[in-house]
């Protein structure tokens, strides 16, 4: 069976609670990410931003009151609504954790042991697993049929 350490992305990029909404859509860009984690100075978990939360404060700087201008990605991550972490741990079962992804509708599952962060494994991970699954089975056919001429 193989587990999530062997496919997650290790030590991924992550950011910290005082950085800005504007600093994660920037490393976003630039790193062609959807999902950042928060941690702390000692790498503990705090949050995660998505590509969602970003979508949601563009769309919230374009309504602003005049007078009273507000700049949401301006603010730090940590005013970010809080919501449960979905974490697993590096020696879960892959699958396992594909179907907990597929059942919860999420985009990722952040690696955690001891408390701190270790890894993230993504829906584009486990679309890359099925790609190279796909070029095994597709290679197998294709000696099956090299055999049988």
């Amino acid at each position: 069976m193989f587990k999530v350490h062997e496919m997650m992305t290790p030590n991924p990029v992550t950011l910290f609670a005082h950085q800005t909404i504007e600093d994660a859509k920037a490393l976003m860009d630039l790193k062609r990410i959807r999902h950042i984690p928060i941690v702390s100075n000692t790498g503990h978990l705090e949050g995660l931003v998505t590509q969602r939360d970003i979508l949601f404060a563009q769309n919230s700087s374009l309504e602003k009151e005049i007078g009273d201008v507000i700049y949401p990605m301006k603010e730090p991550l940590s005013r970010l609504p809080h919501r449960s972490l979905l974490t697993v741990s590096p020696g879960a079962n892959l699958k396992t954790a594909a179907l907990y992804m597929q059942e919860h509708k999420i985009g990722c599952l952040l690696v955690v042991e001891k408390k701190k962060l270790v890894g993230i494994i993504t829906d584009a991970d486990f679309i890359a697993i099925a790609i190279n699954l796909l070029e095994i089975q597709e290679e197998t056919e294709s000696m099956e049929e090299d055999e049988m001429q």
